[in-house]
């Protein structure tokens, strides 16, 4: 058995190669590489795919958070609940903008924001709850609608997971005031390089597209400070090329996801599903008090494997103004480790991935 690498970006490119190839030469052929009519049709068909009001494009997922935090008017003296089970640019959008990040734990069984110490945590000062929905599935969506609603919360969504996860049928991308994509490129739908986007209504988009341009409103009209934070047409044609094979390449994802639970399940522990989603398994993650010396014997296999994510925001020293201690979250990233779920590994492959994980128990 050849080695198993954790994920294979070529062979999303083979699925779709003509396709893509045919946008980039489009693209070189208008001359056209930023903004224009290419990015207005990038934002209506992605709108459109995930039935949001409307599409802001941004040269990230991050800039798309940070744009957000602005487009909500949050700043300096305003608290964000959020969770420290994520990537860093989550935390890194509050405190750009002067906010202050509230830090709540996460659920030990989901690993989402724990929805029962939210409430506690509300103050005067709180003006939204930006969370993740981790490894590709929402946390209780109704539930934590409730919440903002009652509080007058926003309520905005780390999505950079979760393309093609649904909550009780309804797309993520328009479940939230604000939701944020990614399209990095090892993402289920992934560019050629960085790429983003944040859905909402008309009147929030506006405003994340004045801060992705400099905070301009025309050619020379500066309103406000922004960002130099727009979307290339390259990528923008790239990801339009791939998003209609993303549906399938998921539904292989989760049969994967699905074997493996059911192969695992007596030997680590698994992730359940929230009831509600259909989860879209950007990675499949298992937990284990024994994951350093598991992820050394995977690697002796043969089986690459990653970690989602090694380290809690709250412990990073670029955070620690901001520290709350979050014990569950704190054990939790000692104890996990992604397997390659890549919606192309091959049922041998598969195999080999659940037999190194056997064995090593045996």
């Amino acid at each position: 058995m050849q080695p198993i690498p954790f994920t294979n970006l070529h062979q999303q490119y083979l699925d779709c190669q003509s396709e893509i190839d045919q946008a980039i030469a489009t693209t070189i052929k208008k001359s056209s590489f930023i903004t224009g009519p290419d990015v207005t049709e990038f934002e209506k068909m992605f709108s459109d795919y995930v039935g949001a009001e409307d599409c802001a494009s941004t040269s990230s997922c991050t800039t798309g958070l940070l744009c957000s935090m602005r487009a909500l008017k949050i700043g300096i003296g305003d608290e964000v609940i959020t969770t420290p089970h994520t990537f860093v640019a989550t935390t890194e959008a509050i405190v750009s903008v002067g906010a202050t990040p509230v830090f709540v734990d996460i659920d030990a069984h989901t690993h989402q924001i724990d929805l029962n110490l939210i409430e506690q945590a509300i103050t005067s000062r709180t003006k939204a709850v930006l969370f993740v929905d981790i490894y590709g599935q929402c946390p209780d969506i109704d539930r934590l609608r409730s919440l903002c609603d009652k509080h007058n919360l926003y309520m905005v969504e780390d999505a950079a997971h979760s393309l093609g996860n649904t909550w009780h049928g309804r797309p993520v991308g328009n479940l939230s005031d604000i939701t944020c994509f990614s399209f990095n490129p090892v993402k289920n739908l992934g560019a050629m390089g960085d790429a983003g986007c944040v859905t909402g209504s008309p009147e929030f988009m506006d405003r994340i597209r004045m801060y992705r341009d400099h905070g301009r409103i025309g050619r020379y009209d500066i309103v406000e400070l922004g960002y130099n934070a727009r979307i290339d047409n390259m990528q923008s044609n790239i990801v339009m090329a791939k998003l209609p094979k993303l549906q399938n390449w998921i539904e292989r994802k989760r049969k994967i996801c699905a074997y493996y639970d059911s192969m695992l399940k007596d030997f680590v522990t698994t992730i359940p599903v929230v009831p509600g989603n259909s989860h879209s398994y950007y990675v499949y993650v298992i937990q284990t008090d024994q994951r350093d010396n598991l992820k050394e014997h995977l690697s002796q296999k043969g089986v690459q494997t990653n970690i989602h994510y090694a380290t809690t925001t709250n412990l990073q020293p670029a955070f620690s103004n901001w520290y709350s201690p979050c014990p569950v979250a704190e054990k939790t990233v000692k104890e996990i480790i992604s397997l390659p779920s890549w919606y192309s590994l091959s049922d041998a492959q598969i195999d080999h991935v659940v037999d190194s994980v056997r064995s090593y128990f045996a």
